[in-house]
């Protein structure tokens, strides 16, 4: 029998919100915690690492600008649009950044960014980032499909979904506006069990 009834959502209106963003432990010595102002500077070199640009609309002209971004970071949180972790060595500068963007909170869905600078590359942090996110969205805010999506020329992001455990779902056709033009992306997800 078809109802009208309205579907009620995965994860109720002010969930995010009502949590402290929390900071979480990753191996090898990183954490994930919340952005600082203090961070400014790692965002703004970020913005200017040719790697991070290639693949990431992270365009800022001065650390007041990142100082601002940080704060949206912040508000968005509060507003339940995203949740944006920097990538660190406890007590130290940020060196990346992983989180959920496109935060559906009424679909149970989001989507995963992330990228790293140089000093946190190539040790395996993007994955234990990605997993440690995931098990966070899954378990403890409650969504129900994560999805990471990827540029097709983007091996490296390929690597990470696979060692993390999202399976490749498909190809999207021109999805994504990069620096350099519009790039086919990999759609990869995990889904609660």
């Amino acid at each position: 029998m078809i109802t009208d009834a309205p579907i009620p959502p995965v994860v109720p209106a002010g969930r995010l919100a009502a949590l402290e963003q929390p900071v979480l432990a990753l191996p090898g010595g990183w954490e994930l915690r919340p952005w600082r102002i203090s961070d400014a500077d790692a965002l703004l070199a970020a913005s200017r690492d040719p790697a991070v640009r290639q693949w990431n609309r992270l365009f800022l002209n001065s650390a007041e600008e990142a100082a601002e971004r940080i704060e949206r970071m912040h508000q968005r949180w509060r507003a339940e649009l995203s949740a944006m972790w920097a990538i660190a060595r406890p007590g130290g500068e940020a060196a990346g950044l992983t989180g959920w963007g496109d935060i559906d909170l009424a679909r149970g869905s989001a989507e995963i960014v992330y990228w790293l600078l140089p000093a946190a590359r190539g040790a395996g942090v993007a994955v234990a980032a990605t997993e440690r996110v995931g098990r966070w969205a899954l378990d403890d805010l409650g969504l129900h499909r994560l999805r990471l999506c990827h540029a097709v020329t983007n091996t490296a992001s390929c690597r990470v979904a696979e060692k993390a455990g999202y399976a490749f779902e498909g190809t999207m056709r021109s999805a994504l506006l990069h620096a350099d033009g519009w790039h086919d992306e990999h759609l990869h997800a995990l889904v609660q069990a």
